[in-house]
C-alpha cells in the first residue's frame, strides 16, 4: 500500500471510513470524498499523514471531474478508485415508484459510472490503475424482496463493472476493474435507507465495516476481479444459478428462513 494513491467515495462513515483508515495507516495517500465535511475531516485525522478531503456530491458528474483534478494536483497521480457511495431502500417491488427507482439508479449506478469515466483517461495515460466498485451480495442473490430496487441497481453495477473490464483488457491490461460483494454490514445503511428500515447494526451476524474494508484493501493488492467478503458466499451464488429451477431454489434457505 506504500506510495499508492487511493480515492474513496462515501468515505465519511461505514466501509469507506474504515477503508480510508486502513489504507492510510498502511502508507497510502488517501483522497476521501463525501458530502459531510465535518465527518470527512474526522476520518482524515485517523487516516495517516497523507490525506485530502473533497466535499462532493457523487450523483453529479462534474463533481467527479473535480475529485480527479484535486487528487492529481495534490498527489501527482491516482492508483486506485473505490466507488463505495451508495444507499438502500425499503419498499416491495410492487410498490416501487418512478422516484424510488430513479434514486437507486442515480446513487448506486450512475455515481459509479461517473467515477469510472472520470478517472479512466488518467488511467489510460498511465497504462495502469484499479477501479473497485463496492456492490453487494444482493447484486448476486435476490435475498431481500423489500430491497428489490436496490438489488436491481447492484445487478446493473455488476454488469457495468464486467463491461468496463472486458472493454479495457485487450488494449489496457494494466487497468483492472473489480467488484466486491459484502453481505449485511453493521453500519447505518439500513437506518439510512430510503423510506427507513431496520438498523443493520442490530442484525445478528452482521459483518463489521472493518472486516469488509480489509477485504477491499486486500483486493487493491491482489487485483482480483470478483470478490466476496464472507466464506461460502460465492458457493451460494453458484448453487443458485446452477439450480435446475430458480423458483424452487428460492423456496429454500437462504431465501426462505
Amino acid at each position: 500500500m506504500q506510495n499508492k494513491v487511493v480515492v474513496i467515495t462515501g468515505a465519511s462513515s461505514g466501509i469507506g471510513a474504515s477503508l480510508a483508515q486502513q489504507t492510510g495507516s498502511a502508507g497510502a495517500s488517501v483522497v476521501l470524498v463525501a458530502r459531510r465535511e465535518k465527518e470527512l475531516n474526522e476520518v482524515a485525522a485517523r487516516s495517516g499523514n497523507h490525506t485530502l478531503t473533497v466535499v462532493a456530491d457523487v450523483t453529479k458528474r462534474a463533481e467527479h471531474e473535480r475529485v480527479v483534478a484535486s487528487a492529481i494536483a495534490k498527489f501527482g497521480h491516482i492508483d486506485a478508485w473505490v466507488n463505495n457511495a451508495g444507499r438502500g431502500i425499503t419498499r416491495l417491488p410492487s410498490q416501487i415508484t418512478d422516484d424510488d427507482f430513479d434514486s437507486m439508479m442515480l446513487v448506486n449506478v450512475k455515481s459509479a459510472l461517473y467515477g469510472m469515466q472520470a478517472v479512466l483517461p488518467h488511467f489510460k495515460e498511465r497504462q495502469a490503475g484499479h477501479i473497485i466498485n463496492v456492490s453487494s451480495m444482493l447484486g448476486r442473490l435476490p435475498l431481500a424482496t423489500f430491497r428489490s430496487a436496490y438489488v436491481a441497481s447492484k445487478h446493473a453495477l455488476n454488469a457495468l463493472t464486467a463491461g468496463f473490464r472486458m472493454e479495457l483488457r485487450p488494449d489496457f491490461p494494466g487497468i483492472q476493474v473489480s467488484s466486491v460483494h459484502p453481505g449485511i454490514v453493521a453500519t447505518e445503511f439500513g437506518a439510512n435507507a430510503l423510506h427507513g428500515g431496520a438498523d443493520s447494526r442490530s442484525f445478528p451476524g452482521a459483518q463489521s465495516a472493518e472486516e469488509v474494508a480489509a477485504v477491499i484493501a486486500t483486493t487493491i493488492g491482489t487485483r482480483r476481479a470478483d470478490v466476496y467478503t464472507r466464506d461460502g458466499a460465492q458457493t451460494m451464488v453458484v448453487n443458485y444459478y446452477s439450480a435446475p429451477d430458480m423458483g424452487e431454489a428460492e423456496q429454500k434457505p437462504p431465501f426462505m428462513r
